[in-house]
């Protein structure tokens, strides 16, 4: 179970509330992490005895994003990652992750909840010819996100950005079109957006979804497979398209046909 960490600056003392279950702690737990508390077991457990593919997605999303750093720091070049929503450590993070492929990569964390600050030592480990930084800002400010990430990015070259399964964070179905829409048109051409989320396409996984917004931890909203594939209009999505995360350039083949209500790809702005 988490105790104190460190926080991330000098004299900040997050506050963490273990009342109510919490999405990233639940994530964590689900993963097979320690970072979690008894009420976040306790929902992660219901949630996965009305839908137990569940933590396949939850592994097979964050496989999606190792996957898809790979192709951006070694096909498409890219050498500066916006992370938005980064949820807590684990294994391969963004920064470990690019920095395998190349060194000089510089990514920017930004998270808004004081758990992930509290983690975000973690997360601020670098190579020394790249730079780790970690903000702590809102997604519902898209322009002061921006605006803090180009004091650590040359956002006139191209930047990844990055929004694995956070946009359900934000319920309102307007609002979270136009944030993608302004995070995009900061960037420069030749910049990326890489994404994924769940879909609302299995009963289950909504029954699941519904008891857990009742619990009073923040709820997600899932949305229709045409919705997710807005976030990317504008740009060109690569190969193989926009597709549920394990049919993503998968380093196996699926054995058979996968079935997930989930969404995910990598679009390159022209």
């Amino acid at each position: 179970m988490t105790h104190d960490h460190p926080a991330a600056s000098p004299g900040s003392t997050p506050k963490i509330d273990t009342s109510v279950p919490h999405s990233a702690r639940i994530w964590n737990y689900w993963l097979g992490g320690t970072d979690n508390y008894e009420v976040d077991r306790r929902a992660g457990d219901a949630y996965v005895e009305v839908f137990p593919q569940i933590v396949e997605i939850a592994r097979t999303g964050r496989l999606f994003l190792s996957r898809a750093i790979e192709f951006l720091a070694g096909e498409a070049g890219v050498r500066q990652f916006l992370d938005i929503g980064t949820g807590l450590p684990t294994v391969d993070n963004t920064h470990e992750v690019a920095q395998r492929v190349a060194p000089e990569s510089r990514i920017v964390y930004v998270d808004n909840d004081p758990l992930v600050l509290a983690h975000a030592r973690a997360l601020l480990t670098s190579t020394p010819e790249g730079a780790t930084h970690y903000l702590d800002a809102d997604l519902h400010e898209p322009e002061k996100i921006i605006e803090m990430a180009g004091e650590f990015l040359d956002l006139s070259r191209p930047v990844a950005l990055l929004l694995m399964g956070v946009m359900g964070h934000i319920v309102d179905d307007e609002e979270a079109q136009s944030i993608v829409r302004r995070l995009k048109d900061a960037l420069a051409p030749g910049s990326y957006l890489a994404m994924y989320d769940a879909t609302d396409t299995d009963a289950a996984f909504k029954e699941a979804q519904r008891a857990y917004d009742d619990t009073g931890a923040v709820p997600y909203r899932l949305r229709s497979p045409d919705y997710v594939r807005r976030y990317f209009e504008g740009f060109q999505p690569v190969e193989p398209g926009i597709v549920p995360c394990p049919l993503w350039r998968p380093e196996v083949e699926p054995l058979e046909a996968v079935v997930q209500p989930t969404l995910c790809g990598v679009a390159r702005k022209p």
